[in-house]
Protein backbone atom coordinates (compact mmCIF):
# COMPACT_ATOMS: atom_id res chain seq x y z
CA UNK A 1 0.00 0.00 0.00
CA UNK A 2 1.54 3.58 -0.93
CA UNK A 3 1.86 6.06 1.56
CA UNK A 4 0.06 9.06 0.60
CA UNK A 5 -0.22 12.80 2.34
CA UNK A 6 -4.13 13.77 3.04
CA UNK A 7 -4.88 17.42 3.98
CA UNK A 8 -8.48 18.35 5.51
CA UNK A 9 -10.04 21.09 6.91
CA UNK A 10 -12.55 20.56 9.84
CA UNK A 11 -14.16 24.06 10.64
CA UNK A 12 -15.81 24.32 14.22
CA UNK A 13 -14.73 21.50 16.11
CA UNK A 14 -15.47 23.56 19.03
CA UNK A 15 -16.82 27.16 18.97
CA UNK A 16 -14.46 29.36 17.02
CA UNK A 17 -11.92 26.78 16.90
CA UNK A 18 -10.78 24.60 13.43
CA UNK A 19 -8.68 21.66 13.09
CA UNK A 20 -6.44 21.11 9.92
CA UNK A 21 -5.15 17.51 9.37
CA UNK A 22 -2.34 16.89 7.51
CA UNK A 23 -0.67 13.23 7.45
CA UNK A 24 -2.49 12.47 10.77
CA UNK A 25 -1.11 15.22 12.43
CA UNK A 26 -3.67 18.30 13.58
CA UNK A 27 -3.03 22.24 14.04
CA UNK A 28 -5.70 24.36 15.53
CA UNK A 29 -6.92 27.70 14.46
CA UNK A 30 -8.73 29.46 17.22
CA UNK A 31 -10.81 32.73 16.87
CA UNK A 32 -9.92 35.80 18.96
CA UNK A 33 -12.42 38.30 17.77
CA UNK A 34 -10.49 40.10 14.58
CA UNK A 35 -7.14 38.32 15.36
CA UNK A 36 -6.29 34.21 15.34
CA UNK A 37 -4.29 31.91 17.37
CA UNK A 38 -2.63 28.96 16.24
CA UNK A 39 -1.80 25.72 18.23
CA UNK A 40 0.88 23.45 16.98
CA UNK A 41 2.77 23.55 13.84
CA UNK A 42 2.51 20.53 12.80
CA UNK A 43 4.86 18.81 9.66
CA UNK A 44 6.80 21.32 7.02
CA UNK A 45 4.50 20.02 4.26
CA UNK A 46 1.92 21.85 6.28
CA UNK A 47 3.27 24.85 5.39
CA UNK A 48 1.25 26.21 2.03
CA UNK A 49 -1.93 24.33 3.44
CA UNK A 50 -1.60 26.23 6.89
CA UNK A 51 -1.72 29.80 4.70
CA UNK A 52 -4.68 28.66 2.51
CA UNK A 53 -6.42 27.90 5.88
CA UNK A 54 -5.61 31.74 7.35
CA UNK A 55 -7.15 32.80 4.55
CA UNK A 56 -10.08 30.77 4.08
CA UNK A 57 -11.46 31.12 7.43
CA UNK A 58 -11.22 35.44 6.86
CA UNK A 59 -7.53 35.96 8.11
CA UNK A 60 -4.49 36.97 7.12
CA UNK A 61 -0.88 36.80 8.33
CA UNK A 62 -0.93 39.77 9.94
CA UNK A 63 -4.04 38.90 12.48
CA UNK A 64 -1.77 35.53 13.64
CA UNK A 65 -1.59 37.04 17.03
CA UNK A 66 0.61 33.84 18.22
CA UNK A 67 1.30 30.29 17.64
CA UNK A 68 1.22 27.54 20.86
CA UNK A 69 2.79 24.81 21.14
CA UNK A 70 1.43 22.25 23.70
CA UNK A 71 5.10 20.68 22.80
CA UNK A 72 8.45 20.53 21.28
CA UNK A 73 8.24 17.11 19.31
CA UNK A 74 9.28 17.38 15.64
CA UNK A 75 5.71 17.14 14.09
CA UNK A 76 4.13 20.06 16.18
CA UNK A 77 6.76 22.36 15.42
CA UNK A 78 7.38 21.45 11.89
CA UNK A 79 6.11 25.13 10.37
CA UNK A 80 7.24 27.53 13.70
CA UNK A 81 10.49 28.64 12.59
CA UNK A 82 8.78 29.66 8.87
CA UNK A 83 5.84 31.18 10.91
CA UNK A 84 8.03 33.33 13.03
CA UNK A 85 10.62 33.80 9.95
CA UNK A 86 7.88 34.86 7.08
CA UNK A 87 4.68 36.44 9.24
CA UNK A 88 7.23 37.49 12.88
CA UNK A 89 4.30 35.24 14.54
CA UNK A 90 5.35 35.14 17.87
CA UNK A 91 5.87 31.28 19.65
CA UNK A 92 5.17 30.16 22.88
CA UNK A 93 6.09 27.03 24.37
CA UNK A 94 6.52 25.89 27.92
CA UNK A 95 9.99 26.50 29.41
CA UNK A 96 10.32 22.48 29.80
CA UNK A 97 10.37 21.96 25.99
CA UNK A 98 12.08 25.12 25.27
CA UNK A 99 15.29 23.09 24.65
CA UNK A 100 13.03 20.23 22.75
CA UNK A 101 11.80 22.93 20.38
CA UNK A 102 14.95 24.01 19.52
CA UNK A 103 16.20 20.34 18.96
CA UNK A 104 12.88 18.80 17.86
CA UNK A 105 14.75 15.02 17.31
CA UNK A 106 16.69 15.25 20.96
CA UNK A 107 14.34 13.14 22.69
CA UNK A 108 14.76 10.09 24.29
CA UNK A 109 11.45 7.89 24.61
CA UNK A 110 11.08 5.26 26.61
CA UNK A 111 11.29 2.67 24.21
CA UNK A 112 13.36 2.13 21.16
CA UNK A 113 11.40 3.62 18.07
CA UNK A 114 13.07 1.41 15.23
CA UNK A 115 12.16 -1.93 17.72
CA UNK A 116 8.54 -0.45 18.31
CA UNK A 117 7.68 0.05 14.76
CA UNK A 118 8.94 -3.34 13.96
CA UNK A 119 6.61 -5.20 16.69
CA UNK A 120 3.58 -2.61 15.28
CA UNK A 121 3.09 -2.90 11.99
CA UNK A 122 -0.28 -0.83 12.41
CA UNK A 123 2.50 2.21 12.62
CA UNK A 124 3.95 2.25 9.57
CA UNK A 125 1.63 3.42 7.27
CA UNK A 126 0.83 6.62 9.42
CA UNK A 127 4.50 7.01 10.08
CA UNK A 128 5.35 6.97 5.93
CA UNK A 129 2.76 9.70 5.61
CA UNK A 130 4.54 11.76 7.98
CA UNK A 131 7.94 11.33 6.81
CA UNK A 132 6.32 12.37 3.21
CA UNK A 133 4.85 15.29 4.98
CA UNK A 134 8.46 16.14 5.90
CA UNK A 135 8.95 14.16 9.75
CA UNK A 136 12.77 13.83 8.85
CA UNK A 137 13.24 17.45 7.87
CA UNK A 138 11.81 19.28 10.93
CA UNK A 139 13.85 23.12 11.48
CA UNK A 140 13.48 23.83 15.08
CA UNK A 141 12.93 27.14 16.34
CA UNK A 142 14.71 28.85 19.53
CA UNK A 143 12.69 32.20 19.53
CA UNK A 144 10.21 31.35 21.41
CA UNK A 145 8.21 32.74 24.38
CA UNK A 146 7.06 31.34 27.73
CA UNK A 147 4.08 29.11 27.55
CA UNK A 148 3.55 29.83 31.54
CA UNK A 149 0.78 32.62 32.60
CA UNK A 150 -2.24 32.51 30.64
CA UNK A 151 -2.13 36.41 30.89
CA UNK A 152 1.05 36.76 29.04
CA UNK A 153 -0.17 34.49 26.35
CA UNK A 154 -2.72 35.37 23.33
CA UNK A 155 -6.20 33.66 23.86
CA UNK A 156 -6.17 33.52 27.39
CA UNK A 157 -6.23 29.83 28.05
CA UNK A 158 -5.95 27.81 30.99
CA UNK A 159 -2.19 26.15 30.56
CA UNK A 160 -2.42 22.89 31.95
CA UNK A 161 0.49 21.11 32.60
CA UNK A 162 0.73 17.58 31.42
CA UNK A 163 4.33 16.28 31.88
CA UNK A 164 5.04 12.62 30.49
CA UNK A 165 4.49 12.45 27.13
CA UNK A 166 7.61 15.47 27.05
CA UNK A 167 8.63 16.93 30.21
CA UNK A 168 7.15 20.40 29.02
CA UNK A 169 4.16 19.09 27.61
CA UNK A 170 0.68 21.13 28.24
CA UNK A 171 -2.74 21.07 26.96
CA UNK A 172 -5.00 24.47 26.87
CA UNK A 173 -8.55 24.50 27.93
CA UNK A 174 -10.42 27.14 26.58
CA UNK A 175 -13.29 27.32 29.14
CA UNK A 176 -15.76 29.60 26.91
CA UNK A 177 -15.51 27.14 23.88
CA UNK A 178 -16.04 24.10 26.51
CA UNK A 179 -12.75 23.15 25.07
CA UNK A 180 -9.43 21.75 25.65
CA UNK A 181 -6.68 21.00 23.44
CA UNK A 182 -4.69 18.04 24.52
CA UNK A 183 -2.37 17.81 22.17
CA UNK A 184 -0.58 14.79 23.08
CA UNK A 185 -1.53 14.03 26.75
CA UNK A 186 -4.35 12.43 24.83
CA UNK A 187 -4.90 11.40 21.18
CA UNK A 188 -8.13 9.70 19.21
CA UNK A 189 -5.29 7.81 17.16
CA UNK A 190 -1.80 6.90 17.40
CA UNK A 191 0.44 7.01 14.89
CA UNK A 192 2.55 4.51 16.76
CA UNK A 193 0.40 1.87 16.13
CA UNK A 194 -2.51 3.16 14.12
CA UNK A 195 -4.40 2.47 17.94
CA UNK A 196 -7.69 4.25 17.18
CA UNK A 197 -9.92 5.68 20.25
CA UNK A 198 -8.54 7.64 23.21
CA UNK A 199 -5.41 6.71 24.16
CA UNK A 200 -1.82 8.24 25.63
CA UNK A 201 1.09 7.64 22.74
CA UNK A 202 2.87 4.63 22.67
CA UNK A 203 6.19 4.66 24.35
CA UNK A 204 8.13 4.88 20.98
CA UNK A 205 6.99 8.46 20.89
CA UNK A 206 6.33 8.92 25.00
CA UNK A 207 8.90 9.86 27.60
CA UNK A 208 7.21 8.36 30.76
CA UNK A 209 4.27 6.36 30.28
CA UNK A 210 3.33 6.07 33.79
CA UNK A 211 3.61 10.22 33.96
CA UNK A 212 1.76 10.51 31.02
CA UNK A 213 -1.30 8.49 32.67
CA UNK A 214 -1.00 10.55 35.93
CA UNK A 215 -1.30 13.89 33.93
CA UNK A 216 -4.48 12.84 32.78
CA UNK A 217 -5.98 13.89 35.93
CA UNK A 218 -5.59 17.20 34.61
CA UNK A 219 -7.84 16.46 31.28
CA UNK A 220 -10.34 15.63 33.62
CA UNK A 221 -10.17 18.10 35.80
CA UNK A 222 -11.24 20.58 33.04
CA UNK A 223 -15.15 18.46 32.51
CA UNK A 224 -14.82 19.89 29.04
CA UNK A 225 -16.88 18.51 26.46
CA UNK A 226 -14.31 18.99 23.33
CA UNK A 227 -11.15 16.93 23.71
CA UNK A 228 -9.20 18.50 20.47
CA UNK A 229 -5.97 15.98 20.36
CA UNK A 230 -2.76 16.22 18.46
CA UNK A 231 -3.63 13.50 16.43
CA UNK A 232 -6.63 11.64 15.10
CA UNK A 233 -10.26 13.08 15.39
CA UNK A 234 -12.04 15.25 17.89
CA UNK A 235 -13.63 13.38 20.92
CA UNK A 236 -16.83 15.28 21.90
CA UNK A 237 -18.15 13.30 24.79
CA UNK A 238 -16.05 14.81 27.24
CA UNK A 239 -12.99 14.78 28.73
CA UNK A 240 -13.87 12.48 31.73
CA UNK A 241 -14.75 9.65 29.05
CA UNK A 242 -12.16 10.32 27.00
CA UNK A 243 -9.62 9.80 29.81
CA UNK A 244 -11.21 6.60 30.96
CA UNK A 245 -10.85 5.11 27.57
CA UNK A 246 -7.10 6.42 27.72
CA UNK A 247 -6.67 4.61 31.01
CA UNK A 248 -8.04 1.72 29.58
CA UNK A 249 -6.11 1.82 27.05
CA UNK A 250 -3.13 1.74 28.78
CA UNK A 251 -3.59 -0.75 31.78
CA UNK A 252 -4.14 1.95 33.78
CA UNK A 253 -8.60 2.15 34.56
Amino acid sequence: MTATVRVMLFRDVAEGIHRLEIAHTNTYFVETGDQLLVVDAGLPAAWPHLQLAVLDLGYTPAQVEGLLLTHGHFDHVGTAARMHRDWGTPVYVHPGDRRLAAHPYSYRPQTNRLGFVALHPGGLLPLGRMLLAGAATVEGIEDTLPLESRAEVPGSPWIIETPGHTDGHVALHFADRDAVIAGDALVTFDPYTGGIGPRIVAPAATADVDTAVASLDGLVDTEAKHVLPGHGPTWSLGARAAVTQARRAAGAA
